[in-house]
């Protein structure tokens, strides 16, 4: 199966030559993805990785990029913290509707990772509380991926929250 999913990293200052970042990329395996530069020392890739299931894909990614580029840092891997429109958009509904239905279940609704002027949602809760309605058709790649993505990035802030050190914490941890 095709998954398309998006990895992002903080680059590290020595690594600003973008066209041998490219070709570092290319020879690691990352040559189905599409490269973006936005942000200064930022990366985005956006891949569409044939594998037999999201976490395999996700994970050779991870694995690639680490490989071409050890000393980046993955800021977040998408689809996973998503606000109303966006779930919308993937769900195949207006935001709108999908308001509607966060106004209509406050009791159920998932509860927003971030609350505030531009909430955030973690992708996965929503199309699990949707499937479980019933009344909305999924594909099982989405819904898959979604999970994928949310574990990596729950995972990779447990691990920055356990080594306060790689925060430069470490005078609060004592």
């Amino acid at each position: 199966m095709e998954y398309t999913f998006t990895l992002k990293y903080q680059l590290a200052a020595h690594e600003s030559e973008l066209d041998v970042l490219v070709e570092r990329l290319g020879a690691a395996g990352c040559d189905d993805a599409l490269v973006g530069i936005g942000l200064p020392g930022r990366l985005a890739l956006v891949f569409t990785r044939e594998a037999d299931s999201a976490e395999t894909a996700v994970r050779s990614a991870l694995a690639d990029v680490q490989h071409a580029v050890p000393s980046a840092m993955l800021i977040e891997a998408a689809p996973d913290l998503v606000g109303l429109t966006d779930a919308a958009e993937i769900v195949g509904v207006s935001r709108q509707n999908m308001r509607k239905l966060m106004l209509a279940y406050p009791g159920d609704f998932p509860v927003p990772v971030h609350e505030g002027s531009a909430s955030l949602w973690h992708l996965a809760d929503i199309l699990a509380w949707l499937q479980a309605r019933g009344n909305y058709r999924l594909t099982q790649d989405v819904v898959e991926l979604a999970q994928v993505a949310m574990q990596v990035n729950v995972a990779k802030e447990a691990r920055r929250l356990t080594h306060p050190e790689t925060l430069g914490l470490e005078a609060l941890a004592s």
